[in-house]
């Protein structure tokens, strides 16, 4: 029988689906990165944006439209994380344009929708690229307009969009050579899709508890409530499931809760058949979503900033931010203790905890907006899967002037800062550092989570790389031989000043060491060495 219409009630089950089958698919997405770093984190992202909305949907009792429409934009949009959760949120709140003014969908709706949702997402993008999530939803789009007129089915043209849009996703190494050099479609495109064929099942009557299963004997719950920020040493409550595809024992599992115990507190590790459930709380979610995925896949991931939750409860209770009024304020995304106090040190009011490992929602945003009790705000995403974020903070603030700086990492973020000209106007101030960002050549040295090809280099699993602002710049067997081999392609005969930044795990008497070598290769430059404290990065390398 043909399916005409669908009402608000299968709208809802539809979007709950579409949500689960992404969950489900999220680790397969984020070993979609074109680059071989451990924090391949696409599809963690899409899923946390659409479930920041699910969580809201599934509350809904007996929506209208206008109601469900709102819930997914609105939920979204906040919850949106990295470039891909923006677009993804951007996608969502263009396609609810157009449904919510509906009671039922046909497909002329569906189609109209479909173009509102990539008409929004184009213009959220300041240079859209083709080859991503953008040209997978066009694609779509296009065959839906095509098929108006031909079918009043949505179950066929369901079927049609998709396989238009598969088609397009599988295209995407053509358009995008970075794509093809590494041998992956592209990440964001492929959640997408799956979010479409998790809707579109669910229209065809495929029944998804949406319920998140804990398995018994297997929970780990910590009571938190009356904690202070000043008893949590560690900040962030993470909590997964193993789904074991590799060797796991009795003495494999006590040296992963040996390991666990070397990052944080609080961790029960719980074994049940092929699966083992995991809580720890640590400082770097990262460095256990890494390790564990030594074993096998992960699902149910769960990480709650237990200092936020902390901070949101007193947040309630004030109606305006602390402190007395000033002109300018500002918020930076930081990774690790020791860049945190060097942002804190130049001025930063708010820190996010983020970046690579972990990125903020809009949300996260939004909150620290609301702390600084200040007409004009700068924000620092020091991350480029971050900047989208930000922009849809400052698109949703109206009482005060966000501004921007799209720092990419932590070194342009610094610079920024020292750029800044106090008692001077913001649009100057704008100006001064963004120029200051320039001056500014960085690496990030980690290691390969996979063997690739990629950037003319041959890298196996382990490999340690040095990768600059504009792709891989070294392959080496040790850390030390990459930083050096990084700083050689990034400095040159104007450089003056090399920053390292050394990460979580190297310690103060290597990293001195490093930079008396680094002072041999490049003698006339000052060396400063700084703790940084990231995670996943051995050195964050500055050069000036």
């Amino acid at each position: 029988m043909a399916i005409r219409t669908i009402n608000a009630a299968q709208v809802q089950k539809c979007f709950l689906t579409a949500a689960k089958n992404l969950e489900a698919q999220k680790e397969v997405i984020n070993k979609l990165n074109v680059f071989p770093v451990p924090d391949g984190d696409t599809g963690t992202n899409m899923t946390m944006t659409i479930m920041s909305a699910a969580n809201d949907v599934a509350r809904l009792k007996d929506p209208t439209m206008a109601q469900l429409a709102k819930s997914i934009s609105n939920g979204s949009l906040c919850g949106a994380r990295g470039n891909s959760g923006v677009i993804l949120s951007q996608l969502f709140r263009g396609f609810c344009k157009e449904v919510g003014k509906v009671e039922e969908i046909d497909v002329t709706v569906m189609t109209n929708a479909f173009q509102k949702a990539v008409e929004t997402a184009y213009k959220a993008v300041m240079k859209p690229k083709e080859g991503t999530i953008l040209t997978v939803a066009k694609g779509g789009a296009e065959r839906a307009a095509e098929l108006v007129g031909e079918t009043d089915d949505l179950e066929v043209f369901g079927a049609e969009v998709i396989k238009k849009m598969k088609e397009v996703l599988d295209y995407t190494p053509e358009l995008l050579p970075v794509l093809k050099e590494a041998g992956v479609v592209d990440s964001g495109g492929a959640g997408l899709l799956a979010v479409i064929e998790g809707a579109y099942d669910a229209m065809l009557g495929k029944e998804i508890d949406f319920t998140a299963e804990t398995p018994a004997g297997a929970s780990a719950e910590v009571d938190s409530e009356n904690i202070s920020t000043a008893e949590i040493k560690y900040g962030y409550c993470t909590e997964f499931i193993i789904n074991l595809e590799k060797l796991y024992n009795e003495v494999i599992e006590e040296k992963f809760k040996a390991f666990l115990e070397s990052i944080g507190d609080s961790v029960v590790v719980v074994s049940l058949d092929t699966i083992v459930k995991v809580h720890v709380h640590t400082n770097d979610p990262g460095l256990a979503i890494q390790k564990a995925l030594t074993y096998g896949s992960l699902s149910r991931i769960k990480i709650d900033n237990m200092r936020e939750e902390h901070n949101e409860k007193l947040l309630k209770e004030m109606e305006a931010p602390a402190g007395p009024k000033k002109d300018t304020g500002f918020i930076a995304v930081s990774m690790g203790e020791g860049i945190n106090e060097i942002f804190k040190g130049l001025g930063v009011d708010a820190i996010i905890e983020g970046g690579q490992t972990m990125n903020p929602s809009t949300d996260d945003m939004l909150k620290a907006i609301k702390t600084i009790n200040a007409d004009n705000i700068f924000i620092l995403p020091n991350n480029k899967n971050i900047i989208l974020a930000a922009d849809q903070a400052k698109n949703m603030t109206k009482d005060k002037n966000i501004i921007v700086i799209p720092s990419k990492n932590i070194p342009q973020g610094i610079a920024a800062l020292i750029g800044y000209v106090p008692e001077t106007a913001p649009e100057v101030n704008e100006v001064n550092m963004l120029e200051a960002m320039k001056a500014v050549k960085t690496g990030q040295v980690t290691y390969s989570v996979r063997d690739t090809s990629i950037d003319g280099f041959e890298i196996k699993n382990g490999d340690i790389m040095g990768i600059g602002d504009h792709g891989i710049l070294a392959v080496a067997k040790t850390v030390n031989e990459a930083v050096l081999e990084t700083i050689k392609k990034i400095a040159d005969e104007d450089s003056a000043l090399i920053s390292l930044y050394y990460g979580d795990g190297v310690s103060e008497e290597s990293a001195l060491a490093l930079a008396k070598k680094v002072e041999e290769i490049c003698p006339d430059c000052d060396v400063e060495v700084h703790l940084g404290g990231q995670p996943i990065y051995y050195y964050v390398v500055s050069v000036e």
